[in-house]
Formats: structure tokens, sequence, C-alpha cells
């Protein structure tokens, strides 16, 4: 495989994942497809060039030996394409479509968001990440895929599954833990397609666990932004889909060039990787004018690129919405007076999966639970 010669701009793992927005808006202006020696690949940062690599799976393919997720649960709809993709990820599709979510699985996330709130809502004070946010998506999705663990159980191998990954990513081996989570997973599935599954399982958890976290994260730093999102659904609905926008929870996605080919301009060679920062694209201020300022009213939010684009789509767009929706609306309504701990909360981070490493807020608890 041939090794690039280009001498990229020094941009470091450690400012990829604690705070990307300057570097990255700095490379979307001189360098939208720069190379990055950190990662030993392309960076794509401007929105039109990564949605030409997620798009044409001919030329930039997730089928690759070097693909971190494959090595951990094997081939899947998540690392092949073409035939082999339509194959694994069509019989999945009509279980996640949006009438289906929502008549099947609203109940669900409805009663799972209220009884994980009935476990604080006395307390006054938790991390609504580790309390709320994991914990629903851990037992929604293991709810759609038939799953007899208990979703702490659940949530483990998600967290040990998503931890290998980002090791291999930061260039490091499989952790043992990540096997062992899926092989655990495996002989608890009732299918034959443990590997889609277990994409779906850590998809669904990292991308409703962070889209709840994140979306909360942003609406309690505006002043005012409880009252506002209960008071008007619509501007409720765009501050989810601009915390989306702003910090996506799947960061940055993986391809592989399949032949020498140019992304605007610049000169990929075969078997390159060329890796999309999701989070740059959404952020280009040719699509999303003043584009680091969150605008729950901006008309265009939705043109974001949080669940990718292409034959990768995420599968279960419908139902991270859903969850999202339901467990930020339950949470204004049920917890008065929320805030975030400013000693104790933090902004998102992450290389690959970005989201706040806690939420701690504060409430007021109802009287009958105050200590006299």
């Amino acid at each position: 495989m041939a090794q690039s010669s280009h001498v990229g701009p020094p941009v470091s793992l450690e400012e990829l994942e604690a705070d990307p927005h300057a570097a990255q808006a700095r490379l979307r202006a001189t360098e939208p497809v720069a190379w990055i020696d950190a990662l030993n690949g392309w960076l794509v940062t401007a929105r039109e060039p990564a949605l030409e690599v997620m798009r044409d799976a001919g030329r930039f393919t997730v089928d690759d030996p070097r693909f971190t997720t494959a090595r951990v649960v094997g081939p899947s709809m998540l690392s092949l394409d073409g035939d082999e993709h339509a194959r694994h990820r069509e019989p999945w599709l009509p279980r996640f479509g949006r009438g289906r979510v929502h008549e099947q699985l609203g109940p669900v996330v409805t009663r799972e968001t209220d009884r994980l709130l009935d476990a604080i809502s006395d307390l006054g004070r938790a991390d609504l990440r580790a309390a709320l946010a994991g914990p629903l998506a851990a037992a929604v999705v293991g709810h759609a895929l038939e799953l007899e663990a208990d979703p702490g159980t659940v949530l483990g191998w998600y967290r040990a599954i998503v931890d290998s990954v980002q090791t291999m990513t930061a260039g490091g081996e499989a952790t043992a833990a990540g096997r062992d989570a899926f092989a655990e997973l495996a002989a608890a599935l009732d299918t034959d397609a443990a590997s889609d599954a277990a994409v779906i399982l850590f998809g669904g958890i990292e991308t409703t666990e962070g889209m709840i976290a994140t979306a909360l994260w942003y609406l309690l730093g505006e002043p005012g932004g409880a009252e506002r999102a209960l008071a008007e659904p619509a501007w409720l609905e765009g501050a989810i889909e601009e915390s989306l926008r702003l910090e996506p929870a799947a960061a940055m996605v993986d391809r592989y060039a399949t032949t020498d080919t140019t992304i605007a301009g610049v000169a990929v060679r075969t078997g390159d990787l060329v890796a999309v920062s999701v989070t740059a694209a959404n952020r280009d201020p040719k699509t999303f004018p003043a584009p680091d300022r969150f605008d729950p009213l901006r008309s265009n939010a939705r043109r974001h690129l949080a669940f990718a684009s292409g034959p990768h789509v995420c599968i279960g767009v419908h139902l991270a919405r859903l969850e999202a929706h339901t467990a930020v609306r339950r949470v204004l309504e049920r917890l008065p007076g929320l805030a975030l701990d400013p000693e104790r909360s933090a902004a998102p981070r992450g290389l690959v999966f970005r989201k706040p490493p806690q939420l701690e807020v504060t409430w007021r608890p109802p009287r009958s639970s105050l200590r006299t």
C-alpha cells in the first residue's frame, strides 16, 4: 500500500479530541482536505467533499481490514459495501422504519424515561448522562433487539465495545474487554446476524446517549432555554437539531480510497485513509451562517450530517430522534428549575464519539422530599 509523502499541518489527536473546532475551521478555510500525520490519513473538514466521500462507496469504502469496528465485531452492515452491505442491512430496515418505531417503541421510550426520572426526581441533583441518557438508550435498543439482558448489562457491553473501537482509532489494539463483550452479546442474541445487531446496539446507544446529553447541555446553557423549550415545541425541536449539528455524537467516519483519485482537487492514493469530520462539515459557513452559534431557530439546521449520508446513513435515525425528543421534554417537565452545575458539568469531547463526559445538573425537588 502506498504511503502519502504529504506533510500535513500540525494537528494533534488531543486537539481533535478535546476542542477541535478552531483547528478544523482553519483547515476548512485553507486545506479542506488535509493530510494529518496524527491520523496517518486525510481529514475532510468541508461539507461538500464530506458528502462526496460518504456517498461514493465505489471510490471510498468501509470494507478495509483497518476499519476499527469490524476488528471488534466482525463484518457487518457498517463495514461492508455493495451487495454484501445490502444483504446485511435490508433485513433490519422494516424494524426501524418511522411508523413502526413510533407505534411499537414510542410507549417503551416514554415508560423507560419516566421510570428513570422516578428514581432521581427527589434527589435535586444528578448526572443526567449516567442516570438517564445512557440507561434509556440501552433499555430501548435492547428492547428493539429483543435482548433478554438487563439494561445495565447491555450498557456494559456497549461501553466495552466503544472503548475498544476508540483505542484502535487512536493507534492501539483491540481490547480483551471489547472482544469479551461482543462474545457475550452474540450469545445473548436470538439471531445469526450478531455483528449487525452489535453495531445497531452500540450505534443506537452512542447516538441517543450523545443526543440527549448534548442537547440538554446546549439547552441549559442558553439563558431561559428550559422555559422557552417547554413553551415552544418548535424551539425545542430546533434546539435538538442544532445540538446535533454543533456536536454530532458520531464525530468522525472513516473511509478508504479504492483507487487513485482526487477530492476537492487534492490527490489521494489507493488505500489512503480518508476521515470525514462530521463535526467540521456541520460547521461549514457556506451552508450554515455564523456556524458556531447555537440557534434553535436556524431554518436549515436539519441539513446537518450527524446521521451521515449515502448508503451508510444511520439505520436508527427515527428511533434516536424519538428518544431524544421524549427524554428532553420529560426532563424539562419533571425536573423544575433545572440548571447545569457549573462546577461539575463538562463540554462535549471525544475523537470519534463526542458527548459531555458528565452532565451534572440541579433542580428543585418536591417539598415532601426535602429534609428539615
